[in-house]
């Protein structure tokens, strides 16, 4: 099974890859099932990547639906040690217009409904969870986003909804007074998870409407955000295709991502059960 560096996951829309050099492509089983769909392992500019469709191929997911941790436990399973995360989110900010993109620095999960730890049934951890993006990552983004002439925004927090529904109005106020600057229905739990792993975690979120705030603009609707995500999209492949240079191959003493378990598993060694241990060995091994 192929080894890659970068985990590429795609949201609504983004389906693959452009420009990678296929070398294989691979659906391992998790302890927590299989990922959403084939990761398409590969090559971009020296780099070995691999690319997954968060919803499946043919969008076949609800957000409540994806198979989270299958996921992020697959990404592991390949090598990969940074993931960057493409979604479509709604701005609940006037300058964040459509099209635009945006590197959350923050998430504010409204969820209620997912699996959001690769823990429990023997094995309590507890993650630092306070600067959930990585300012690596995250820089690298930017510099890439500024060359390639993208308009992006560095900062914010993205709110992270249930869904499938859109924002209420009313909803779309109450977040906007709230002082959050996107809205998703995805990248919180990911975060969570990539977290957990030990991965560097960054959204790349692509602004395809003004949610329902703003009522001089046409409410949000499917037709409006695929129209404005297939102009996104060739801008995201471009943005993480210069980001490559910029992203270091080893991580350093500037990134914390990769300790984050170091003291966070509170349950004594002696307690943990075997089989606990041998679901979460990938990532829990080194502490054990």
């Amino acid at each position: 099974m192929g080894k890659i560096e970068i985990g590429v996951i795609g949201g609504s829309g983004f389906y693959e890859m452009e420009g990678i050099k296929i070398l294989e492509k691979l659906r391992p089983n998790t302890p927590f099932g299989k990922p959403s769909d084939e990761i398409v392992v590969g090559e971009i500019e020296g780099r070995r990547l691999g690319f997954l469709a968060r919803h499946g191929k043919g969008h076949v997911f609800l957000p409540s639906e994806v198979p989270y941790r299958a996921n992020i436990y697959a990404m592991k399973m390949l090598g990969a040690e940074r993931i960057i995360s493409v979604s479509a989110v709604g701005s609940l900010k006037e300058e964040y217009p459509p099209l635009h993109m945006v590197l959350p620095d923050y998430f504010f999960d409204l969820t209620k409904k997912r699996e959001s730890t690769f823990f429990g049934q023997g094995i309590a951890a507890h993650v630092s969870f306070a600067d959930p993006t990585c300012p690596v990552l995250k820089e690298a983004i930017y510099r890439a986003a500024k060359e390639e002439g993208v308009p992006v925004h560095r900062g914010g927090t993205y709110v992270c909804i249930e869904g499938p529904q859109f924002s209420t109005r009313a909803e779309s106020e109450f977040y906007r007074k709230m002082g959050f600057d996107v809205i998703g229905m995805t990248n919180a739990t990911e975060a969570k998870l990539a977290r957990e792993a030990e991965m560097c975690y960054v959204t790349l979120a692509m602004v395809t409407d003004y949610d329902c705030w703003h009522q001089e603009e046409e409410e949000v609707s499917v037709e409006l955000v695929v129209e404005n995500l297939r102009k996104n999209i060739k801008n995201a492949q471009r943005v993480i295709r210069a980001a490559l240079k910029y992203i270091p191959a080893a991580r350093g003493e500037d990134c914390s991502c990769a300790n984050a378990l170091q003291n966070a598993i509170i349950t004594s060694r002696d307690k943990i059960p075997e089989e606990a241990r041998k679901k979460l060995h990938l990532i829990v091994g080194r502490y054990l």
